[in-house]
């Protein structure tokens, strides 16, 4: 109990699947959870549920895509709560699922938009909070930020541009005492994932065959990452920055 206790949390796309169970986790662990999203009404049910359990947290209806948005919102929060000291970079999508010489610039635009430009903008925009007392930046990349699996190609660019940016960032920011980290989840239960198994067809027969591709043979839940997420936020990983976090029941281990 208690590991971020007092500790001032932003969390991106925290409405649903993982974001939530990390808005959920970080609050249960003492942390002041500002929830957000574009997807409302279940980010003001996760900021309920939150309440509901003697936690604190607030909604901000946030498109991390839009630079004036993102500077307001974490305005607001630092205003709210005093500070910041975490920021969870989860807000993503998958993007259109076309081979690269299919795809219009449109469809590429709009995940670079959401997975790269917003963990940009998010990032640019909680440093000058993170300067003052240190923190600690996490970013969901993938494992297709790692390897590739021949399919979703914007998807697989993004992840792998967060993951770079993610050690450059660190070592820019290390003098300042901000610790920048990645997550690279494997397939995760959250709705992305349910999604994409329904586009592909019969979603129980989708599950077995996706749980088979990881060694511990099932697929994955939003706290298994939540986890991670909640050692990295916390001071028990004070000596951790620029490290990718590989939480993928084995997946990459091939």
């Amino acid at each position: 109990m208690n590991r971020v206790k007092g500790k001032i949390a932003i969390v991106t796309g925290g409405s649903m699947g993982i974001g939530k169970a990390c808005c959920l986790m970080l609050a249960a662990e003492g942390a002041h959870v500002a929830v957000m999203d574009v997807v409302d009404a279940e980010g003001r049910a996760v900021v309920d549920d939150i309440q509901q359990h003697g936690g604190i947290a607030e909604y901000w209806h946030l498109d991390v895509g839009d630079e004036l948005q993102v500077q307001s919102a974490f305005a607001e929060v630092a205003k709210k709560f005093g500070g910041i000291h975490i920021l969870v970079n989860n807000a993503g999508i998958s993007g259109t699922d076309k081979p690269t010489h299919e795809l219009t610039l449109d469809e590429w635009n709009q995940v670079m938009r959401v997975n790269v430009q917003g963990v940009f903008l998010c990032t640019k925009h909680a440093i000058p909070y993170l300067k003052q007392k240190g923190g600690s930046i996490i970013n969901l990349s993938s494992i297709y930020g790692l390897i590739g699996a021949g399919d979703v190609p914007p998807y697989h660019a993004s992840k792998g541009a967060v993951r770079l940016m993610t050690k450059n960032d660190a070592l820019i920011y290390a003098k300042d005492n901000i610790r920048v980290n990645s997550i690279h989840p494997g397939f995760i239960w959250t709705p992305m994932v349910e999604n994409y198994l329904k586009s592909h067809g019969e979603i129980e027969a989708g599950k077995k065959a996706v749980a088979a591709l990881h060694p511990l043979q099932k697929i994955g839940d939003p706290d298994d990452i939540a986890y991670g997420v909640l050692y990295l936020a916390s001071d028990e990983s004070q000596f951790v920055t620029g490290s990718e976090l590989v939480i993928d029941g084995g997946y990459t281990a091939r």
